[in-house]
């Protein structure tokens, strides 16, 4: 039998729409039946929209355009595979572009076509594990170049990487199957990772991991990326409240630190020390902007206003003395 994984959208046609789709995020009934049947069809929870939504909503990005994908990883510790959200390579350079400073990216260079049989598990539509096998030819790497302006110079930034230590699996962490996606485009997909690795190369603190990379990884091989995972975070705009600043959307009244890497809550605190001490605001919202994304940057901006607003209280009493 050979291998074939169906994307069957039947499956998210009747998810119910959270009350939270229309209170927060303003959506209709037939703009969630959209988001359902068409910008994420794969998506099996309403949570997992949510979180896009989420994610979205602080980036002040057009849901519809599908900036990001839903994608399943593997939680060992659950046993099960959790929906996860990750910016679309689309997007990562569209932050890249933001910077002002992205030069442009040369056409990819191709290794040498390899043809492997993969054999392993996977899940069919019945939700009923198969043994199967499937043989596909790839390119062993690609290496793309992204130009960049350093100092006003155009500086090259180039990345190999190889189709066996990026492709996606379908069959859970031990599975060596491909997705369906790495073979029906094989060259396209690897194209796709080689992108998002030059990009970061190039842009390290503004670009981070997109979701074709992420399709079919486990969350345990996971150290630098940042996940955007579990429920989605609920940003309420406050009665009488507008935009910060920067004009980002209202961050949540609470927010749970136990979600926010102990790394970012670090590069915050810092980022807050310095905006203080140069008194630099609309430079650390743009620099949060870029730098985080998902409950991170909602995270970074409710710091930043926690800070401006103590600063603006500062400055009101050393006036009044």
């Amino acid at each position: 039998m050979s291998h074939t994984a169906k994307n069957n959208p039947q499956n998210t046609r009747n998810l119910p729409m959270p009350v939270d789709a229309h209170q927060v995020y303003g959506l209709s009934e037939q703009s969630w039946k959209v988001l359902t049947d068409v910008t994420f069809p794969t998506a099996k929870t309403p949570e997992a929209i949510l979180m896009a939504l989420d994610y979205c909503k602080a980036r002040k990005l057009d849901i519809f355009k599908k900036p990001v994908h839903v994608v399943p990883m593997w939680n060992a510790a659950l046993g099960r595979s959790v929906e996860t959200v990750w910016p679309s390579i689309m997007e990562i350079q569209t932050t890249a572009s933001r910077t002002g400073l992205w030069a442009g990216m040369d056409r990819p260079i191709w290794g040498p076509d390899i043809t492997r049989t993969f054999t392993g598990k996977f899940k069919d539509d019945n939700d009923t594990w198969q043994e199967s096998s499937v043989t596909v030819t790839f390119p062993e790497w690609v290496a793309v170049t992204v130009y960049r302006l350093v100092g006003g110079c155009r500086c090259a930034f180039t990345e190999e990487v190889y189709w066996l230590e990026a492709y996606s699996t379908s069959g859970g962490k031990y599975s060596q199957l491909p997705t369906a996606m790495w073979i029906k485009r094989p060259k396209g997909q690897l194209g796709k990772c080689g992108k998002a690795a030059s990009l970061r190369a190039a842009f390290p603190e503004e670009c981070g991991y997109a979701a074709e990379e992420m399709d079919g990884k486990s969350l345990d091989d996971m150290t630098e990326a940042t996940v955007i995972s579990g429920s989605a975070s609920r940003i309420d705009d406050a009665p009488g409240a507008g935009n910060n600043a920067a004009g980002f959307a209202e961050p949540p009244l609470v927010l749970d630190l136990s979600m926010i890497g102990g790394k970012v809550q670090k590069a915050v605190k810092e980022l807050v020390r310095r905006t203080v001490e140069a008194q630099a605001w609309k430079a650390a919202y743009d620099y949060a902007n870029h730098k985080f994304s998902g409950l991170d940057l909602t995270y970074a901006i409710t710091e930043l206003d926690k800070a401006s607003e103590a600063a603006k209280a500062s400055l009101a009493v050393g006036y009044l003395l």
